[in-house]
């Protein structure tokens, strides 16, 4: 069955909230250089450098996370660091930041990672609304899925080539991508003919979904703010009426990537207050935030609280922002 949980499992808690993996001998003359270390692979971080910084370069940065790192966290570093506190928690913990943490472990681990960084872009402020030609009944994002694909593309692209797809797929009249085709061919599809790429992801995820228990490869899906699939959106359809969660193809097959009936590998996701809709400011726990129809469709899982940062990672912190000169008094 898969490893399920909100941000990070308990035993990787003080793993992956850490920055780092092997002590660096620090001069004594220059004694701020504690809050940092030159391991740069998750894979090596021990709980000994809990609340360290560690540096991703940039071209690795381009693959892993191709959508870029949280706008807000980029201003602040302004060096492609990860600084990861530890799952679900108050606004501003370290969520998003732990699970970009996870995505470069599993990324290095070399697993095939299926990442949504931010699931309230999905369920709000939507420029095209199209009615899906698969499924009356649910409406299509054309820009959304593209730009998802694109990301995901850049970051699978040697699996892409490798899984090849278990039946044919029509895509209108004349197109098609025949059993047995690379999976590429379905991203290509829904990145050259847009109209079709809601249907493409909904069709990856199938085929990952279904092969991931083959043992071929190990399927991470992470998802920032996953309370956003379920409750209510900002979207309208022709006649003014709301649209539900339920309604949109992409959140309709992302939901499907969150139910235990797979294995081949982990579900990881967070929850979100910034971009939450229609919630208190004060929300932040699971069954706050997702309700009772999102509790019970992720239910079992591993609920794991972020808190605010420990001594030892304000500690860092403080001797990062010193050493950018960003404090201009150390007291």
């Amino acid at each position: 069955q898969l490893d399920r949980g909100f941000a990070l499992h308990t035993t990787a808690k003080d793993c992956l909230s850490s920055l780092a993996a092997q002590d660096v001998q620090t001069a004594p003359e220059r004694p701020r250089e504690v809050f940092y270390t030159n391991e740069n692979n998750p894979a090596n971080h021990t709980e000994q450098h809990e609340g360290r910084l560690y540096s991703i370069p940039l071209d690795e940065v381009k693959v892993v996370f191709p959508h870029g790192l949280p706008y807000r966290f980029q201003q602040q570093v302004l060096c492609f660091s990860l600084t990861v506190s530890t799952g679900d928690g108050e606004r501003g913990t370290g969520k998003t930041m732990t699970l970009c943490h996870v995505v470069h472990y599993c990324a290095r681990q070399g697993w095939l990672v299926l990442h949504v960084p931010d699931a309230h872009l999905w369920v709000k402020n939507c420029r095209e609304l199209l009615q899906s030609s698969y499924n009356k009944e649910r409406l299509d994002q054309p820009l959304q899925a593209s730009s998802w694909l694109k990301n995901f593309k850049t970051s699978n692209e040697r699996f892409l080539k490798e899984i090849k797809t278990h039946k044919k797929y029509m895509w209108g009249k004349r197109d098609s991508t025949e059993e047995g085709r690379p999976l590429a061919e379905v991203v290509e599809q829904g990145l050259a003919r847009v109209r079709n790429a809601s249907d493409a992801v909904g069709v990856v995820l199938k085929e990952l979904k279904q092969q991931s228990r083959l043992g071929s490869f190990r399927l991470l899906v992470a998802v920032d703010g996953v309370n956003a699939l379920w409750g209510r959106t900002t979207l309208k359809k022709e006649d003014k009426s709301p649209v539900s969660p339920e309604e949109l193809t992409l959140v309709h097959n992302l939901r499907k990537m969150l139910m235990n009936d797979w294995s081949g590998g982990a579900v990881v996701t967070t929850l979100s207050q910034t971009g939450s809709l229609f919630k208190p400011s004060s929300a932040y726990l699971p069954q706050e935030l997702l309700g009772k129809e999102g509790f019970d469709a992720l239910d079992p899982f591993v609920p794991i609280p972020v808190p605010n940062y420990s001594p030892r990672e304000f500690e860092s912190c403080y001797h990062y922002y010193l050493q950018r000169k960003w404090l201009q008094h150390e007291k």
